[in-house]
């Protein structure tokens, strides 16, 4: 019995010894733990991951954002932690601009050199969406568009449009403060170079004088052609005046965007209000393709051309053809430098 009671009496000391020692330790915890956050020290501590996230979104989500669109939202940098987090966040929107025309003046070299900027964002392929899939609606198109941050450019290239009676009206609808490029060709070298292209493909094709003439007697030139009708760039454009003012509109000429890359580059980021980034040193000349390429990034082990579609030899296409074709073009190409202010020169190749 006696040892009962002893034991009962040290098994009490013993947990009143245990209930002082936790009270001790919790006391010098929670010392430490505010001595550290009168210093300032509480903010870098980690905090739990749900709360993280419930900071973020309240701090950078819109308020009024739909269910969708907060899903979609991503991680984002705590500045007050300092903590960098990678995301590939941004959002899709309609094209600030969009590179109107014309097929085979050289729209596709302009789009690559233009994607090396880093505040532009371009669709690869061609959307057709204001001549081809317009019915598909403007959801549709928007989100064939890559994803942009602040202050990046969405941009896309159809050469088709130029040419399509209700590709103007459709784009004002979508937004009139749209900006359009068009990269112009000397309409004759460029009906030669549309017909090399169709001809690649489709090699049982008549001759190129059988398809620019509507009768070869009388040497009358037909517009139904679309190789030829392209050309006639002022009657495309006076579509086009209709909806947009000439300040909208931003004309590079495909033959110095080959003599001189860098310069029409130059005067294409001041139209889009970008930061001259594409200069002469990323460009160096071709010699088997003749045309400008890119040079190679950094960590690539080749550079960067244009595929074995672009730079075809041309055929041989008699002199009186072109010539016939020149003069056939000459008062379209002055009234086109007239409406654009530019002279072009293409009437001064003999």
């Amino acid at each position: 019995m006696g040892c009962s009671k002893w034991r009962a009496a040290f098994n009490f000391g013993h947990l009143k010894v245990q209930s002082k020692l936790s009270v001790f330790l919790t006391m010098i915890i929670l010392f430490v733990y505010l001595f550290y956050c009168l210093n300032g020290f509480c903010e870098s501590l980690p905090r739990p991951v749900y709360d993280q996230r419930a900071r973020r979104q309240d701090e950078h989500e819109p308020k009024d954002a739909p269910s969708f669109v907060r899903e979609q939202l991503p991680d984002v940098a705590d500045s007050t932690n300092n903590i960098s987090i990678a995301n590939t966040f941004g959002s899709k929107k309609f094209p600030q601009t969009i590179i109107i025309g014309v097929k085979k003046g050289g729209t596709r070299a302009l789009l690559e050199f233009l994607r090396i900027h880093p505040d532009v964002r371009a669709v690869g392929s061609e959307p057709h969406f204001f001549d081809r899939f317009y019915d598909k609606g403007l959801d549709w198109y928007r989100n064939l568009m890559p994803r942009t941050l602040d202050g990046q450019i969405t941009m896309e290239k159809t050469p088709s449009y130029f040419i399509t009676k209700e590709a103007p009206r459709r784009v004002f609808a979508m937004s009139r403060h749209t900006k359009l490029i068009v990269v112009v060709r000397d309409p004759v070298t460029r009906a030669v170079s549309d017909y090399t292209q169709t001809v690649s493909k489709s090699p049982g094709l008549p001759s190129f004088r059988d398809l620019a003439f509507r009768n070869a007697t009388t040497g009358l030139i037909d517009t139904a052609w679309s190789a030829v009708r392209i050309g006639i760039y002022a009657k495309h454009l006076e579509n086009w005046l209709r909806y947009f003012p000439l300040s909208r509109f931003l004309f590079v000429s495909g033959e110095r965007l080959v003599t001189d890359p860098a310069g029409e580059m130059g005067r294409v980021q001041d139209f889009l209000g970008l930061k001259r980034v594409v200069t002469d040193k990323h460009f160096y000349f071709n010699q088997t393709k003749g045309f400008p390429c890119l040079k190679k990034p950094e960590g690539s082990s080749r550079p960067r051309c244009l595929g074995k579609s672009k730079g075809r030899p041309h055929p041989h296409i008699p002199s009186d053809v072109l010539l016939r074709l020149r003069d056939f073009y000459r008062p379209f190409n002055l009234k086109f430098y007239q409406m654009t202010g530019q002279n072009f020169g293409w009437d001064d190749t003999a």
